[in-house]
C-alpha cells in the first residue's frame, strides 16, 4: 500500500481497489506472487533530498534508471552513482567528464569510462546480447555521438555493429557496407552538416531509420539545427529523429525496436 500512496492523483479508495485487484488476482492464479511485488513496487522511489531514485523504473520500463552526469554536483553524482549501484549491481552514466570519472573510481575502481562517448559505467560480466543494430555515421566527426548510441545499445543487451564514415559524399562506401545495414533489425544514422545520411538509408533499407543530428559543420549547421531539419523534412519512410547529439535517445530506441524484433 505504501508503494501505490507514491503514485500521484491516486485517491485512498483508488489504491485499495488496485490492492484487491492484484490480490484477487493472485488468489485465482492469474498473477504468481512475484508478478503481484512487481506490480506493488512499480510506484516505488526512493527520496534523497535533491533528488527521487526511481527504483521502479527497470519493473515499468525494462530499463533501470540512467545517469546524466553533466553539470551534476560531485557529492549528489556520487550518491546517485552509488546507490543504483547498490540496488542494480550496474549503472550507466552519460556526459561524464574525465574529473567525474576519477570521482567515481575513488569509491568503485572498477568503473568504465570511454572519453569518446563520455560514458561512465559498471557493467556486470557476461550479459547476454540479442538482435542486431547497425550504428552507422557520415563522417568521423560524429563518432563521439555514435558511440554514446553504441554503448548504450550494448548495455542495454543489444549487438551493435559500427559503420562509421560511410556519408553522402563518397556513397560507394555505404554501398560497400549495405548487406550488413540491411541485417539489421534497427538502423542509427548520425549525421551533421545537411544530415542527408538518414534519408539515403531510409530509402535502402525495410527496418526503422533512427536519425541523430549533430551538431558537427560550419556556420550555417546552426550547431546542428540544419542536420534536424533535414532529417525531420526527409521524404524517405520509416525515419524517426532524436534531438541533436543525442545518441543515447537514439541508442535507448533501438534497443526497444531490437528487443520486439528478437522477441525479448
Amino acid at each position: 500500500m505504501v508503494a501505490f500512496c507514491l503514485l500521484s492523483g491516486s485517491s485512498q479508495k483508488e489504491i485499495i481497489m488496485d490492492i484487491i485487484q492484484i490480490l484477487e488476482k493472485v488468489k485465482c492464479g492469474a498473477l504468481t506472487v512475484e508478478e503481484a511485488a512487481a506490480r506493488f513496487n512499480q510506484g516505488t522511489f526512493e527520496e534523497m533530498g535533491y533528488a527521487k531514485l526511481d527504483i521502479g523504473r527497470k519493473t515499468r520500463t525494462g530499463f533501470a534508471e540512467v545517469v546524466f552526469c553533466s553539470k551534476k554536483e560531485d557529492s549528489h553524482l556520487l550518491h546517485i552513482y552509488s546507490q543504483l549501484y547498490e540496488k542494480e549491481g550496474e549503472v550507466l552514466g552519460t556526459r561524464a567528464s574525465r574529473e567525474q570519472y576519477e570521482l567515481i573510481r575513488s569509491r568503485f575502481p572498477m568503473v568504465q569510462y570511454d572519453p569518446v562517448s563520455r560514458i561512465l559505467k559498471i557493467e556486470k560480466e557476461g550479459k547476454a546480447k540479442v538482435g542486431k543494430v547497425a550504428v552507422c555515421t557520415a563522417g568521423t566527426a560524429d563518432i563521439s555521438v555514435a558511440e554514446e548510441a553504441a554503448q548504450t545499445a550494448e548495455y542495454f543487451g543489444t549487438c551493435v555493429e559500427r559503420i562509421y564514415d560511410v556519408g553522402v559524399s563518397g556513397l560507394h562506401r555505404l554501398f560497400a557496407k549495405l548487406d550488413v545495414i540491411q541485417e539489421a533489425n534497427c538502423v542509427i544514422a548520425v549525421a551533421g552538416m545537411e544530415g542527408a545520411l538518414a534519408s539515403v538509408i531510409g530509402g535502402l533499407v525495410s527496418r526503422p531509420v533512427i536519425a541523430v543530428p549533430t551538431s558537427v559543420g560550419y556556420g550555417a549547421n546552426f550547431h546542428g539545427l540544419s542536420a534536424l531539419l533535414t532529417m525531420v523534412n526527409s521524404c524517405a519512410n520509416g525515419i524517426a529523429v532524436v534531438n541533436i547529439d543525442n545518441g543515447y535517445g537514439a541508442g535507448y530506441m533501438a534497443t526497444q525496436i531490437n528487443r520486439l524484433a528478437a522477441g525479448k
